[in-house]
């Protein structure tokens, strides 16, 4: 029954229409929501007569979200896209006004890139900086534009109207590129991790040699946004999968 209430797109549910939903009497309806509502996990409209989920309900998903370790639930993933694409996958999260490497995982092959964990980086150099960019909200955006953007390397993107537009593009299709913006000879593809606000609380990438990944990126992407769409659920975001929308 409680899931039926999180699952419909409606705020608040009729006895009739949740008896009809489970194949339940109205009897057995009327008993089950005496007891939710008696432990705050569902409420009555006194008015109305419908009900919907209660106070405790939040409570119990805030407490679950706020155990969630971000890298362990995302090693996985990393491992299993590092597996896929046989190049370098990293985590990383918002510092300020950077984003710094948590985490990363190395395939088996000669030629790879590897990055330095904890060393910050501006959030507007390279995929994985414009990923977590493009996702925040617009006032947050804003005063970071307002920021001068440093250039990392020749080709990190320092002009504010190229970026704004790169960073809709990103939004659009859920995942951002970038050839040589952090590390020179560097290409890499990236995508948010989202939480039940739709906040970019991390960011999985996928980076090896430019010339490499410059011939598989769109493919990449796609694998990406799985990975993430799956870290992101488990982080209680609610949409199936990012993208164009």
């Amino acid at each position: 029954m409680l899931l039926y209430f999180a699952n419909c797109a409606e705020p608040t549910l009729g006895v009739t229409q949740i008896a009809q939903h489970l194949g339940l009497s109205k009897a057995v309806v009327h008993r089950i929501l005496s007891a939710l509502r008696n432990k705050g996990l569902v409420e009555l409209d006194p008015v109305s007569h419908r009900y919907s989920l209660g106070p405790v309900i939040m409570s119990l998903g805030l407490t679950y979200l706020q155990k969630l370790d971000v890298r362990g639930v995302a090693m996985p993933e990393l491992v299993r896209l590092s597996h896929e694409t046989n190049e370098t996958t990293t985590l990383s999260v918002r510092s300020g006004l950077h984003r710094v490497y948590v985490d990363q995982v190395t395939p088996m092959r000669e030629v790879l890139m590897s990055v330095k964990i904890g060393v910050p980086y501006p959030l507007h150099a390279g995929a994985s900086s414009k990923a977590l960019l493009a996702f925040l909200p617009s006032d947050e955006i804003d005063r970071y534009l307002a920021e001068p953007l440093v250039k990392v390397t020749s080709d990190t993107i320092s002009d504010r109207r190229r970026l704004r537009r790169e960073l809709a593009q990103i939004t659009d299709r859920g995942w951002a590129t970038s050839v040589g913006e952090r590390q020179v000879g560097a290409g890499s593809v990236a995508a948010p991790i989202l939480d039940y606000r739709d906040y970019p609380i991390a960011v999985v990438s996928v980076c090896g040699p430019a010339d490499r990944m410059r011939e598989t990126m769109d493919a990449m992407g796609d694998r990406l946004l799985a990975a993430t769409s799956r870290v992101s659920r488990r982080m209680g975001h609610r949409a199936v999968t990012l993208g164009p929308r």
